[in-house]
């Protein structure tokens, strides 16, 4: 099984966003040296909680702080821009780290719509045109413009005899149905919990048309996971993210991940304890054989042999244990 890794770059309280950016690039390292497959960094927009919103820039600083490990986005939120600049950076992202760079794109905003109208300012966006964008991104990507197209001839510098790898990003049927229909690579954002979307990846598998860049479909999914020495360890540490996402489903974005002491004191009414019981059942949280036992049998329910391990919580050497555990658990190579 390939293990990834993608992170959020979350501000944790107490710290600020130059602080957790210098974390991001130790976990990148250490990610790196683990011998986890994949390292992908996100974009989210007008958020005081996460202290990015370019994963293009912050991907060349990872590159030159790592040397093996596949670096990519999860993702461009590609409605948003051109697809010809967007060829652009991650061709230069390509010539720098030859062969180490995914394109993760996404169709989402990324955003509050507010974010959204000021990304858009002065041009016209149309979701229905995403996969009109994919196609154009493609084709930038490996020089290969159809005779007709309306930018026929045109380049995206630098010309490479490499090319990164282009994923599509989704947690519905939605887009695991454009992956399926363009022969692309799909990744599955299990850990947002869209209801209805867990036949995602079968779907996809299932209705796969092959490419000449893609044979054969490949999928992974994205799942949350909290490891540590002992089942109540984990379970306390994951009462942060329990937290933060109970605060964003009542509409309210916090501007830092709590920490535990936080999440321990607030008034959860018995609603809100609920609800964290019901999406801690989508989470992976426990010992290293708690956590390979779920993740070994969701292996079997999706049929993939790839998982990008969302991994959050406010102490950070805790997070360095919980992605360290894993991987001796499922004994990556490290270096």
């Amino acid at each position: 099984m390939k293990l990834s890794i993608l992170d959020q770059s979350q501000i944790c309280e107490g710290q600020n966003a130059s602080q957790t950016l210098i974390q991001t690039t130790k976990l990148a390292q250490e990610a790196d040296r683990l011998g986890y497959h994949r390292y992908w960094v996100s974009e989210h927009h007008s958020s005081r909680a996460l202290a990015h919103s370019s994963p293009e820039v912050l991907l060349a600083h990872l590159g030159a702080n790592t040397t093996r490990i596949r670096l990519g986005s999860g993702g461009i939120m590609l409605p948003h821009y051109s697809s010809y600049k967007v060829a652009e950076n991650f061709k230069l992202l390509e010539a720098l780290y030859p062969g180490r760079i995914d394109v993760g794109l996404g169709r989402a905003p990324g955003g509050m719509p507010l974010s959204t109208r000021a990304l858009q300012e002065g041009r016209f966006s149309d979701i229905d045109r995403y996969p009109e964008q994919v196609s154009d991104l493609l084709n930038y990507l490996y020089d290969s413009l159809p005779a007709g197209h309306r930018f026929s001839g045109l380049h995206a510098a630098p010309a490479l005899q490499s090319h990164p790898e282009l994923w599509l990003l989704g947690s519905s049927l939605g887009t695991a149905q454009i992956a399926a229909r363009m022969g692309l690579p799909y990744a599955y954002a299990q850990f947002f919990g869209v209801p209805g979307s867990e036949d995602a990846i079968h779907y996809y598998k299932d209705s796969y048309r092959p490419t000449a860049l893609y044979p054969e479909a490949r999928a992974l999914a994205a799942v949350m996971v909290i490891c540590a020495d002992t089942e109540e360890e984990a379970s306390r540490l994951a009462q942060s993210t329990d937290l933060f996402f109970l605060s964003l489903e009542h509409g309210r974005l916090l501007d830092y991940f709590p920490s535990v002491e936080t999440a321990e004191s607030y008034p959860y009414t018995d609603y809100d304890r609920e609800r964290i019981r019901q999406t801690r059942s989508r989470r992976i949280i426990g010992t290293p054989e708690q956590v390979k036992t779920r993740l070994l049998n969701m292996q079997d329910q999706f049929g993939i042999d790839e998982f990008m391990i969302v991994t959050v919580t406010h102490d950070f050497q805790a997070r360095i244990r919980s992605y360290q555990l894993v991987a001796e658990a499922f004994g990556l190579a490290a270096n």
